[in-house]
């Protein structure tokens, strides 16, 4: 046997079509198979609150062990996990090619999925989890939507947490009266013909959260690659459907995957790249989407067509160079490295993208947010998810850069807010910035965009 975390992570396609696939004892007996070595090997334990509930669940049993545990005690461990990937990516020894093919996201995502299909998720998660329709809705009355929301508003945030259980102390993200699709239809910035990267061609696919809760990412990811020279085109088919793999609803997931790839082909065709905004969606088309259809044609060339913003500022960078006309940062930055953005295995492309400011300082922090997607929002466990992101708060606290800036939207919000408990904790007061942007957009800004 040869020892673990030697050879690089394989992941196997998810065998969701395969009615074996949705077998309660099939299931139980595979939990227990990974549960016991989780248990014999605990070297996730400060990875999120899974661990901590697992370890805590057989610790606490009558021998000690797995076999004193009865499977009903499984549920706390799957709700708390956030689908991030970093056991896999970054710390289990026995990830397939090891012959003990452990991958501990995809059997919570498992067990899931036959909750889905039991009719078991609930209500309020599904609905969360219709990002579409809810920007949609929301758009026409964003001002009285971000006023229901506000983190200030006594009067409503206690009735939503009473009525969707979403926690009144969670900041929520705000939405916007014009998507980006739209602001991208009335105006198209001027290509840079003078730009070393001048010939390119990207379609930004926008993402709901872009599209829908913060268009500026967009705005600004569209400016500076114009700047470079870059041809783009916005396109938005719909969600990537990350919320709904969250639940376990793989047929939704699949449905998305097989619109989004059918619109984008044509565009690839064409010599387009492609471009995602945000991480988790990054993460979907590139590796989720080949595991749950591994032999559609059309989301495999997705798959190889498609960068994250970052990763593809930095391509531009390593190969013709960057537009002249970037400034530094005065006091320097923190950048959080997002999980999903982590799990490409493509390295700390939002780090190496800021470093190509001038005389700016860049921090690193490569710790959970603890926000995990709907996860963090919840009443259950909001206080929970403010103490897995508690180092990475603390991190940037400690760091003192003159911004600090997140690849992921939500886990930003999160940041910030974990900032500020540890703030009010304690004697020494930090200066916290109201808000932690994209690092597009502090290229943006660096170039006066």
């Amino acid at each position: 046997m040869a020892e673990g975390s030697l050879e690089a992570p394989v992941r196997h396609p998810i065998d969701w079509q395969n009615p074996d696939f949705y077998d309660l004892e099939k299931l139980d007996t595979e939990l227990r198979r990974v549960f016991d070595i989780c248990h014999g090997c605990r070297r996730c334990f400060n990875l999120c609150d899974s661990f901590p509930r697992l370890f805590d669940l057989i610790d606490e049993s009558e021998t000690g062990e797995l076999d004193a545990v009865k499977s009903e005690g499984f549920k706390p461990v799957v709700d708390a996990c956030t689908l991030c990937d970093m056991c896999f990516m970054t710390k289990c020894p026995y990830v397939p090619p090891h012959e003990f093919n452990l991958d501990f996201p995809h059997l919570m995502l498992r067990y899931r999925a036959i909750e889905q299909r039991s009719g078991k998720t609930p209500f309020v998660q599904k609905q969360v989890a219709e990002t579409d329709r809810n920007g949609r809705l929301a758009a026409p009355v964003a001002p009285l939507a971000n006023w229901a929301t506000d983190l200030g508003n006594g009067l409503t945030r206690p009735v939503m947490q009473a009525v969707t259980g979403i926690d009144q102390k969670a900041a929520l993200p705000k939405f916007h009266g014009k998507t980006f699709t739209a602001r991208a239809r009335d105006a198209a910035p001027d290509i840079n013909r003078d730009a070393p990267a001048f010939g390119r061609k990207a379609v930004l696919y926008a993402t709901c959260f872009v599209n829908y809760n913060n268009p500026g990412i967009g705005e600004a990811a569209r400016n500076v690659l114009a700047r470079n020279g870059v041809e783009t085109e916005v396109v938005y088919p719909q969600c990537c459907g990350m919320p709904k793999l969250e639940h376990g609803d793989l047929d939704a997931v699949a449905r998305s995957a097989r619109a989004v790839s059918t619109e984008m082909l044509p565009w690839i065709e064409k010599g387009y790249d492609i471009i995602a905004l945000v991480p988790s969606c990054t993460l979907m088309l590139k590796f989720e989407w080949p595991l749950i259809l591994p032999d559609d044609e059309k989301i495999k060339r997705l798959s190889m067509a498609t960068r994250d913003i970052t990763e593809y500022i930095v391509d531009i960078a390593r190969n013709e160079g960057m537009a002249p006309g970037l400034t530094g940062l005065e006091g320097g930055v923190t950048v959080h490295l997002a999980c999903h953005a982590r799990a490409q295995n493509i390295g700390p492309k939002a780090a190496d993208m800021l470093r190509l400011l001038p005389d700016t300082p860049v921090s690193v922090i490569e710790r959970c947010s603890g926000h995990g997607g709907s996860w963090g929002m919840m009443k259950e466990n909001f206080d929970t998810a403010l103490k897995v992101g508690k180092p990475a708060a603390r991190q940037a606290l400690e760091a003192k850069r003159g911004a600090v800036v997140s690849e992921c939207p939500l886990a930003a919000l999160h940041i910030l807010q974990g900032m500020e408990a540890i703030d009010a904790a304690s004697d020494e007061k930090h200066d916290i910035p109201d808000v932690a942007p994209h690092p597009i957009e502090i290229i943006a800004r660096a170039y006066g965009l």
